[in-house]
């Protein structure tokens, strides 16, 4: 089910989602190999580079409301051993070069093999 969910979401990107796609995908950043909508655990996530457990979430207007269901998820996330960075969508849409900036500082410290 989180599956077919996950395709539905690939489908439909948020704008947001759709830039920063298109500059993480395929290695961009020092080699990381992310997969968007990707399911882990009951949940299923904006962005994952599994190889070093990084998680990139992107948040629009909704999660300033959720805010208590977004750490739940972070939390959880956290104790199978991911990181989790949380960027707003107008921080992708208007300063997407600090964004790359921040998730290309944590992939070139994370000290693991990339792929």
């Amino acid at each position: 089910m989180n599956h077919e969910f996950a395709r539905d979401l690939r489908r439909n990107m948020t704008d947001a989602e759709r830039v920063l796609w298109s500059r993480i995908r395929d290695g961009q950043i020092y080699g990381a190999r992310f997969r968007r909508q990707a399911p882990i655990g009951h949940y299923i996530v904006d962005f994952v580079w599994f190889a070093g457990k990084l998680v990139v979430e992107l948040d629009g207007g909704q999660h300033a409301e959720n805010h208590i269901a977004d750490q739940s998820r972070t939390d959880w996330l956290a104790l199978e051993g991911f990181e989790v960075m949380r960027f707003w969508n107008h921080e992708i849409l208007q300063d997407l070069g600090s964004v790359l900036q921040s998730i290309g500082n944590r992939i070139n410290g994370a000290g693991n093999e990339l792929d």
